[in-house]
């Protein structure tokens, strides 16, 4: 494995050649917009709650104002912030390689806001809406609603995320493992790389010969599989990519 300053041209010299490339985002890319990731969120009037209370079917059904408080709360402050340099980078990356998939696990909005086409929510997105019982899309929700609205079915209304214990959606898992699994270079960014089956797509990606280039302040439990690591926030390396792949275009 690689690691160093040098790196930064080793990176964009592999996604410069690549002629098709996968990148997977983390909560990690949020963070530097401001955004606390979930554990961290769970502060103040949150912090006496666990996962269970605020991001599954049951807790939903069994207390739906808390949870949907929650939430509200939390789109507020993704409201309240803006796209990074490191989503910005990622969007110039994308007109820059013919062949390019972002699948991110973040629910904020952010890699949309800051221009990504190709783009895969596989967690879901914070800022849309279903119906709890039939998945009914719903259209833009007020704040500061104490309860759920219903849906016109009579359903409970829910963000429209991928809760624990819940599927990824069907056409968004198959979409990642292909784009994994057709790539050549892997550039993942911000990951912890505990959360599957996101965590996997790397590696699936690497069994068929893909180099992996992870991006992130400290180490992973991806970093021992990859090729090449670069520490530091995305913000800062991801710019630097962008750079040596506009030097040499």
């Amino acid at each position: 494995m690689k690691t160093g300053s040098a790196s930064i041209d080793i990176a964009a010299d592999w996604i410069r050649n690549c002629s098709k490339l996968f990148v997977l985002t983390g909560a990690g890319v949020s963070k530097e917009s401001g955004i606390p990731t979930f554990r961290d969120a769970q502060e103040g009037l949150w912090a006496d709650y666990n996962a269970e209370d605020l991001a599954t079917p049951e807790g939903f059904l069994k207390d739906p104002p808390l949870v949907w408080q929650w939430y509200d709360w939390r789109r507020k402050k993704v409201q309240d912030v803006q796209p990074n340099p490191g989503h910005f980078a990622l969007t110039e990356i994308e007109q820059i390689v013919p062949n390019f998939t972002l699948v991110t696990q973040n629910v904020d909005g952010l890699h949309r806001r800051a221009g990504s086409q190709n783009l895969i929510e596989i967690h879901g997105s914070i800022l849309l809406f279903k119906c709890f019982d039939r998945g009914h899309e719903q259209k833009e929700i007020a704040f500061d609603l104490k309860v759920p609205p219903h849906c016109q079915c009579g359903s409970m209304v829910r963000p429209s995320v991928v809760w624990f214990g819940e599927a990824i959606p069907e056409k968004a898992l198959k979409q990642s493992y292909d784009a994994a699994e057709n790539c050549d270079v892997v550039l993942v960014v911000g990951t912890s790389g505990l959360v599957h089956p996101a965590a996997s797509l790397p590696f699936l990606a690497k069994r068929t010969g893909a180099k992996i280039i992870e991006v992130n302040p400290n180490k992973t439990e991806l970093t021992e599989g990859c090729d090449l690591f670069l520490a530091g926030p995305s913000g800062e390396i991801l710019p630097k990519i962008v750079a040596g792949l506009k030097s040499k275009v």
